[in-house]
């Protein structure tokens, strides 16, 4: 992509040609960390989301979660239920009420953090794309040396061998 930008003049590059330009001249010397740019753009309610994944989505959230249930249950049914004190009874209606509302919290929450992994993948893409496209750069400007140095050197073996004659 480098040497076609290369190749095309500045009024023949699209507009989008162009901002990758822009982005890359502005960028060139500076090194971007996608963790530090991923976490200083968080609003408040995005770390919220993330913490709340972050919890939701491990084993000790599930082990835990489901000890909770096995407690419920074992205290209504085998406890409170005997001595018909139980406050949610078996089949359990209050607690699939609960269960509902927590998943119709949480799921929209986790959702949201995943949003937020999808832009923080974005904005590594479009880092490592940066990089990529400043090493094309740098590699095409070391060939273009190169070959200078290559036909400076020709040229040089071409007036030795002029002046041996």
């Amino acid at each position: 992509m480098a040497k076609q930008l290369h190749e095309k003049n500045w009024n023949e590059l699209t507009p989008a040609e162009r901002k990758r330009v822009v982005n890359l001249l502005t960028h060139s010397n500076e090194i971007r960390d996608v963790n530090e740019e991923y976490v200083e753009e968080r609003t408040f309610g995005e770390r919220a989301a993330d913490a709340v994944a972050k919890v939701a989505g491990s084993w000790s959230f599930i082990i835990l979660f489901l000890a909770c249930l096995l407690m419920w249950a074992f205290l209504n049914t085998e406890i409170l239920g005997p001595r018909h004190e139980a406050f949610d009874p078996y089949p359990y209606v209050f607690l699939n009420l609960v269960l509902s509302m927590l998943a119709a919290v949480q799921a929209p929450i986790i959702m949201m953090s995943q949003n937020r992994q999808g832009a923080r993948d974005r904005l590594d893409a479009e880092i490592d794309h940066e990089v990529n496209v400043r090493a094309e750069l740098a590699i095409q400007e070391v060939d273009d040396h190169v070959r200078r140095l290559e036909q400076k050197i020709d040229q040089v073996m071409l007036s030795c061998k002029s002046n041996d004659s």
